[in-house]
Parts: C-alpha cells; sequence; structure tokens
C-alpha cells in the first residue's frame, strides 16, 4: 500500500469510527424488532416477549416482536441476516441456530459467524423428560426397561431433526442403549397436545412449556437433564442420576446481522447485561428452570464456537442429515 492509499484508509477508518460513535449516541431513535423464530406460546417466544418489555424501558422505544417460526428456525434467521445492520433487527437466536443447523443441512442459507454477530447469551435451561400419566414408567429406569422391553414400539414427541428436543432425546437414547421412534411436529403446541392426549409417549421439553402441565398433574416429570436438580422441582431427580455423564443444556441469546456497528453492539450488549443481573431476573428465569448468563459479545461468541465442535462431533458420529 502507498503512502497516498494508506492516508486515504486511515481518513475512511476515521470517518466510520466517528459516525459510528455518532449513531451510538442518538441510538435508538425508534423502534427495534425483535426476530423470534419460532412460533406465539413456545419457550422463546415467552422469554422474547419478556425481554421486550424490559428492553422498551431501558433502551425507551417499542421492541416489537416478530414471529417467524419454519425450518428449523431458518426463516427467522434468513430475515434477519437479510436486514440492514443498523441495530434495529436483533435475533432471539439458540443452539440450533448457531450449533445445530450449521452441520445438518449442507445447504445452509446463512452462516452463523459470517451472517450474524453475537451480542450477548440470554440464558441456559435444562429440559425436563416427561411422560402421560398414562405410560407405566414413574422413573429413568422404568422407561429406559419399558424402551427395553418394546424396541421400537414407544415414542416421543420432536420438533423435527436437529432441534433441541430432538438432541436431548438423541442423547438419551445412546446413554440407555434403546430404540425408540422420533415423531416430528413443525409446532410446539401440536407436540403438546399429541403427549396430553396420552399418543405420544414422552418427550423433552423446555420447563417454561411443560412445568404448568407438571403442575396442572396432565404430565409427570421423570427427570430433569441438567447436572443437578431443579430449585422448582426438588424431587424430581436428574437423567445423569440413573445414566451417568447425561447432561443437556439449551440455550438462548441475541445476535445481529453482521455488519452493525460495534458501538450499536456493545449498547445492547450493556442492556441485556443490566436486566439480566437483576434479581426479577435471577427470579423469573428460575421459576421457568432457567439461568441468566451475564457476559460480554466476545465470551457468547467463544461459547459459540465451542458448542459448534461439540454437536458437530455427536451430529456426525449420529449420521444426522437434513436438506
Amino acid at each position: 500500500m502507498t503512502i497516498h492509499s494508506a492516508a486515504i484508509a486511515a481518513v475512511i477508518f476515521s470517518v466510520t469510527t466517528m459516525a459510528g460513535a455518532c449513531f451510538a449516541e442518538t441510538y435508538p431513535s425508534k423502534p427495534i424488532r425483535l426476530i423470534v423464530p419460532s412460533g406465539p406460546g413456545s419457550s422463546p417466544d415467552v422469554r422474547g416477549r419478556w425481554l421486550a418489555e424490559k428492553l422498551r424501558t431501558g433502551l425507551g422505544q417499542p421492541i416489537i416482536v416478530d414471529n417467524k417460526p419454519g425450518a428449523s428456525s431458518i426463516l427467522g434467521t434468513l430475515a434477519t441476516t437479510q436486514s440492514r445492520p443498523d441495530g434495529y433487527t436483533i435475533l432471539l437466536s439458540h443452539q440450533g441456530i448457531m450449533a445445530l443447523n450449521p452441520h445438518l443441512y449442507s445447504n445452509l442459507p446463512y452462516d452463523p459467524f459470517k451472517d450474524l454477530i453475537p451480542v450477548s447469551r440470554l440464558v441456559v435451561s435444562p429440559m425436563i423428560l416427561v411422560v402421560h400419566p398414562d405410560v407405566l414408567a414413574r422413573s429413568v429406569a422404568d422407561l429406559v426397561k419399558l424402551a427395553k422391553e418394546k424396541p421400537g414400539q414407544l415414542n416421543f414427541g420432536s420438533l423435527g431433526v436437529g432441534t433441541p428436543p430432538h438432541m436431548a432425546a438423541e442423547l438419551f437414547k445412546r446413554s440407555a442403549h434403546i430404540e425408540v421412534t422420533n415423531i416430528p411436529y413443525k409446532l410446539v403446541s401440536s407436540m403438546l397436545i399429541d403427549l396430553l392426549g396420552g399418543r405420544l409417549t414422552y418427550t423433552f421439553y423446555g420447563p417454561a412449556s411443560v412445568l404448568p402441565h407438571i403442575r396442572a398433574g396432565a404430565l409427570r416429570p421423570l427427570a430433569v437433564t441438567s447436572s443437578k436438580r431443579l430449585p422448582s422441582l426438588p424431587n424430581v431427580p436428574t437423567v445423569a442420576e440413573t445414566l451417568p455423564g447425561y447432561e443437556y443444556w439449551s440455550w438462548m441469546g441475541i445476535c445481529a446481522p453482521a455488519g452493525t456497528p460495534k458501538e450499536i453492539v456493545t449498547r445492547l450488549n450493556l442492556e441485556l447485561n443490566r436486566i439480566l443481573s437483576t434479581q426479577e431476573a435471577r427470579d423469573w428465569f428460575a421459576e421457568q428452570g432457567g439461568e441468566p448468563i451475564v457476559e460480554t459479545p466476545e465470551e457468547f461468541e467463544a461459547y459459540i464456537r465451542k458448542e459448534y465442535v461439540h454437536w458437530g462431533k455427536v451430529i456426525r458420529e449420529a449420521g444426522m442429515k437434513l436438506e
């Protein structure tokens, strides 16, 4: 690079940096769209709407929740990556988007590291293994015994191959050495209707959606997928108490389109961390079996990369593929 071109580059960098800083000072000046890549009533939707209200108070602008379910969250993700990188469109991302889909789809229309910028992780949550009360299993050991007595006859509900409920169930299947049938659903509501109606043997799903049914006696919890019991279900054991080494956590976070100014990412991260550091947030997430996470964008990116490697290995060993 010549001295002249280097000087021009320096000026451009300086102007761009100043513009970004000025933009950050006035941000946000209009409503922000939070894309939730799943349907109304789902765990991401419930959490997204709670977060939207808290962000509205902190940022002083409405946060509009835009549900875009479908295609393993790909539709909602594309709506984000194709938006202007100006901080006015953000994505409620999760494990499936960032660490599972890239290994499942050979022609995935987005790259989690090139097309999205991590802003902050929000929460980690275990799942709960639940059965219909008519199922003759009151423990993980009972369910494993039943599955071995009837190979291939028991079924579990998921939201499709490679989704978090499927991954939790796949780990369970491998740990227990059982043969069971995956019944995929497009909507959480449809899966829960069939489970509540006794047409499914079991499923793994987030506490936010199944706890009300557990408390009503409509579903029986057998175990939680975390390494320790949940405060909200102290009498329900972990899967690992029966199958040592088993552990599964799902997570959600906020990402922005690639190219979003660093100053805007920092502004959003600070506001999210302020919300997640409150006792109100800890209590609200704990009630759902989750734990809020406070971290920097860099820490969130490092976590995503670690998850990406881990689940890539699991998916390859299981021979999972989607088109």
